[in-house]
């Protein structure tokens, strides 16, 4: 139901079930606050959006002000808001001095100075001196982890790092204590935050009682160049922007993008950074005698071209990490092709998840915003939690609402919401045991670890007969759910960048003895077996340290790139930053490669690649879009299990602070690790 009201005598229509605050945005009315935030329940502690309602007593705190809740003039006139009358400008000014009572003048030394919406607000409400003679409280500051500092005498009780951690975060670590301005926010016990999304409550604060504990004293916000760029932790592609000075990443902070990641970013996503400059192959090395030397690049690539030389195209194999881009498997892929192997896999967890039944068997069909229509959803062989801490925030955002049930089959852990647990293996999978027949929009969530089965196809059709039968899978809504946790995999299974052989895959490639040479482009988390290795890369990781030779390639923001998220939806990484030392761009590398074993791929620079990429594989043509597959394609999924397996579920990652080789050179995450191992405790 909509509702005319007059703002600041203009005529403005909205749905009634507005704030006014809400509303005031809409109409492109800039209203202070710092309790407020349109993600968060409504506090209405700061009284900074204070506006006249005509008729009213006072001015009312246009936060939970609710439009419904505006009377007409005894006359049938329309409702009337001010925002620009002198006494909203005294109101909004007696507000701030109250804030400003205790405040210390921490400016010059705070990191927040630059970015503090406290700092912005008083300069507009602010008075040159204040009334109040009384000493300025002081708090002590609280340990919450190796990831926020805490300075709480700055705190202004905005509560938004409370309620952000009971709603969205769904741990309930961070509380009020005694009242007035006694008040503290705090753990309780002084213990560490176990929530993986921990480190929004530093965005969320409008001063500097919470901020980065890795950043401090870093540099200051005017000092840095800001690159919008894409997050590759993990398989959503949360949208980032990484702050760069000079020739170093100083900081990763999220971009709003309300179809992915809202404007929530995991832990690892923003505190990874210092493990970008650490543990770096800046050089290439060839190993001679059984020990890693330095060469030149024509020493390392003329072996590398002499390796291929002498080894049968039969036997050379290539697999691709987690965090490859686009451009740089079909890179591979035309190499390969050319020299006459299609031993190539995107999938170096030994997955067996395929692109023959069509798109729509790989991808989170209903899409991540979709899960916010979603009525009932079934978890299989996953820890969204650890997975894609983003995305659980979602489900738990939808969960609040009252109308969502969610069944779990596979391990127990603490998803922070509530769950039926139906049982730890496939035989549980059965609609007998689920309470969803009054469920019209119903999500089967299956983890990447489920793929890793051997009867993981069996399973997969077993998981689809049950949509179909619930009808979760219709022409307006398709209910089948892939939870990737690799960025790199959707692409990778557009492009085809899979063995013919569905047997012969990453596992196979890696430690068949018919395999002599092999290529591992950013691929750390496989135990390669083969007689020689080369390694394009950026991190001296496992790949590395096993290899025969090193070719140093960039990181993901040192080079520009396509990545499929989760959902289907391309997106692009972007350069913030340039590779140390002798290191070059990945797709240069395979490029001046190809060029020295004569299979030239004519290319020159990386548009070139890009548009001969987009000419043969369109669906890499619309960057921010998904689009839509063909569900038609799932009835090839043959359905031929006579009995499912009953080995239980597992969930591959242990520790989620330390999945990739950047993590595990990260001292941030190390340190994240230890605490979560100890409990959250601060001594172990």
């Amino acid at each position: 139901m909509s509702k005319k009201i007059l703002i600041n005598g203009n005529e403005f229509e909205f749905e009634d079930n507005l704030t006014l605050i809400q509303a005031l945005e809409f109409a492109d009315i800039e209203v202070p606050r710092f309790c407020y935030h349109d993600k968060l329940s409504i506090a209405g502690n700061c009284r900074m959006c204070l506006v006249e309602v005509k008729g009213a007593p006072k001015p009312v705190a246009s936060c939970h002000f609710s439009l419904s809740d505006l009377r007409p003039g005894p006359n049938g006139e329309l409702p009337e808001v001010f925002t620009n009358t002198d006494s909203v400008h005294h109101a909004r000014k007696g507000a701030m001095e109250f804030l400003l009572v205790n405040h210390p003048l921490d400016c010059p030394i705070c990191d927040q100075g630059g970015e503090c919406d406290l700092q912005d607000q008083a300069l507009h409400y602010g008075i040159n001196k204040s009334r109040y003679k009384e000493n300025k409280r002081a708090v002590d500051n609280k340990y919450i982890g190796p990831l926020v500092k805490t300075t709480m005498t700055r705190c202004i009780h905005c509560t938004r790092c409370v309620r952000f951690t009971s709603e969205v975060a769904g741990t309930g670590e961070l509380g009020a204590i005694h009242r007035g301005e006694n008040m503290e926010i705090t753990t309780y016990l002084e213990k560490g935050m176990s929530s993986e999304l921990q480190g929004n409550v530093i965005d969320l604060c409008p001063v500097g009682a919470l901020t980065s504990k890795p950043y401090e004293f870093q540099a200051r916000p005017w000092e840095l160049t800001k690159t919008e760029s894409i997050d590759v932790m993990d398989a959503l592609g949360s949208n980032i922007r990484i702050d760069s000075k000079g020739s170093e990443v100083m900081r990763i902070m999220p971009r709003f993008n309300e179809d992915v990641n809202e404007e929530w970013i995991s832990d690892k996503t923003r505190f990874i950074w210092d493990g970008l400059k650490s543990q770096r192959i800046d050089e290439p090395y060839i190993r001679k005698d059984g020990k890693l030397v330095k060469a030149t690049w024509d020493e390392a690539l003329n072996k590398v071209v002499e390796l291929v030389k002498n080894t049968k195209p039969s036997k050379i194999g290539a697999i691709a990490g987690d965090m490859t881009t686009a451009e740089e498997m079909y890179l591979m892929k035309l190499l390969f092709d050319k020299l006459g192997t299609d031993l190539y896999d995107c999938r170096q967890d030994g997955s067996y998840i395929t692109n023959k039944f069509g798109r729509a068997s790989y991808i989170f069909n209903p899409s991540i915003s979709g899960i916010e229509e979603a009525d009932g959803l079934v978890i299989i062989g996953s820890n969204p939690r650890i997975e894609c801490p983003v995305l659980n925030a979602r489900i738990r955002k939808r969960w609040l609402t009252g109308n969502l049930k969610i069944f779990n089959i596979g391990q127990e852990n603490d998803l922070t919401y509530e769950y039926i647990h139906l049982g730890k293996s496939p035989e549980q999978i059965n609609l007998k045991s689920m309470d969803i027949n009054n469920c019209k929009n119903i999500i089967w969530l299956i983890g990447d670890d489920v793929f890793t089965r051997d009867d993981s196809n069996d399973l997969l059709s077993h998981i689809v007969e049950s949509a179909k039968k619930t009808n979760s899978i219709r022409d307006d809504w398709n209910g089948l759910a892939i939870l990737h946790k690799s960025a790199s995999r959707v692409a990778g299974l557009d492009l085809g960048f899979l063995p013919e052989d569905s047997k012969k895959n990453a596992k196979y490639i890696a430690n068949s003895k018919n395999v002599d040479l092999l290529f591992l482009m950013d691929a750390d988390e496989i135990d390669a077996d083969n007689k020689y290795k080369v390694y394009i890369g950026s991190h001296g990781d496992k790949g590395a340290t096993s290899a025969d030779v090193i070719l140093p390639g960039a990181c993901y923001t040192e080079k520009n790139g396509f990545f499929m998220n989760t959902e289907g939806r391309l997106q692009q990484i972007n350069r913030a930053v340039f590779p140390p030392g002798d290191a070059k761009d990945n797709w240069k590398i395979i490029i001046e490669l190809s060029k020295r074993l004569k299979k030239s791929l004519n290319f020159v620079s990386f548009d070139d690649v890009r548009k001969d990429l987009q000419k043969k594989f369109p669906i890499f043509e619309d960057v921010g879009v998904i689009q839509a597959a063909d569900q038609s394609q799932l009835s090839k999924i043959e359905i031929k299990y006579p009995k499912l397996n009953d080995v239980e579920f597992e969930n591959s990652i242990k520790d989620f602070y330390l999945t990739n080789p950047i993590t595990r050179a990260s001292k941030i995450m190390a340190e994240c690790s230890m605490q979560k191992k100890n409990n959250g405790n601060i001594n172990g």
